[in-house]
């Protein structure tokens, strides 16, 4: 897990994996509390791709933890398609969050009253998992071939969430996210071939008051226009992460979407 903070201490040019940042690598955390929140990473992918996120709202006074989901990342997507992988997901978060609250130097910072979870696709679903969701696996992501309900645990240390173009379908069931009842900020891309317009819909219909559903489609974006934006050398049809709509602009976009998050999740204080 990576972990951005809040920091006295001048950001010198750094690096993540292949990407540069701005950062005060293990510098000593500011004083004070702040609150907390996890990103959980779409499936096969990775946490280096939402440090742009994760850096401003550290800047703006929060700790983000983000975690590598074991083996549905981009080094090992092993457990892809797998119940295996619904099973665990969530519980990643909660042993990130356990961590936190236990480790020595980040149980001072804690601001009291929960934490936030920030989900982008697969990460959704991890999100409405851990706050209470009730999913069903599909026929082919089990060896006996039959859907089958996902034991999963709802942390209620989860405060609030925000969905970025969000996985949903596990919770196609009747009930299945009525126990989720904090308020969520959620997006999602007009040009989106892997989680449509339908998944956002799922959320809408299924808790228990979709007042608490803060809610918009960000015009002409895709589903990989919620990552950081890549160095100009990663930038390549060959590589679709890095791939926008035609005319779509990311940076400008990430300088809007991190405002806006920062702003929902400030506003739970």
């Amino acid at each position: 897990m990576i972990v951005f903070y809040p920091t006295d201490v001048p950001e010198r040019d750094d690096r993540l994996g292949p990407y540069p940042v701005e950062a005060a690598r293990d510098a000593a955390p500011r004083e004070g509390t702040f609150p907390l929140a996890l990103l959980s990473h779409g499936t096969g992918g990775s946490s280096f791709v939402y440090r742009s996120l994760a850096r401003y709202l550290a800047r703006c006074g929060f700790i983000v933890g983000l975690p590598e989901h074991p083996h549905n990342n981009r080094n090992d997507n092993s457990w892809e398609g797998t119940v295996q992988n619904l099973v665990y997901r969530p519980r990643h978060l909660v042993m990130a969050a356990d961590w936190f609250y236990e480790d020595e130097t980040f149980r001072r910072l804690l601001k009291p009253g929960g934490y936030s979870v920030i989900g982008h696709s697969m990460g959704g679903y991890t999100a409405l998992a851990a706050a209470g969701g009730v999913p069903t696996s599909f026929p082919h992501e089990s060896p006996e071939g039959r859907p089958q309900p996902i034991d999963v645990t709802p942390d209620r240390r989860i405060r609030s969430l925000v969905l970025l173009a969000p996985a949903t379908v596990w919770f196609r069931e009747e009930g299945a996210l009525r126990r989720v009842g904090v308020p969520i900020l959620m997006l999602d891309a007009e040009h989106d071939p892997y989680t449509p317009p339908f998944h956002a819909q799922i959320v809408l219909n299924g808790v228990a008051d979709p007042r608490n559903v803060r809610y918009r489609t960000v015009e002409n974006a895709g589903h990989f226009s919620f990552l950081s934006p890549f160095p100009d050398a990663m930038i390549s049809p060959a590589f679709p992460p890095s791939q926008d709509p035609p005319g779509f602009d990311r940076v400008r976009f990430h300088e809007a979407l991190q405002a806006e998050v920062a702003a929902f999740l400030g506003g739970r204080g």
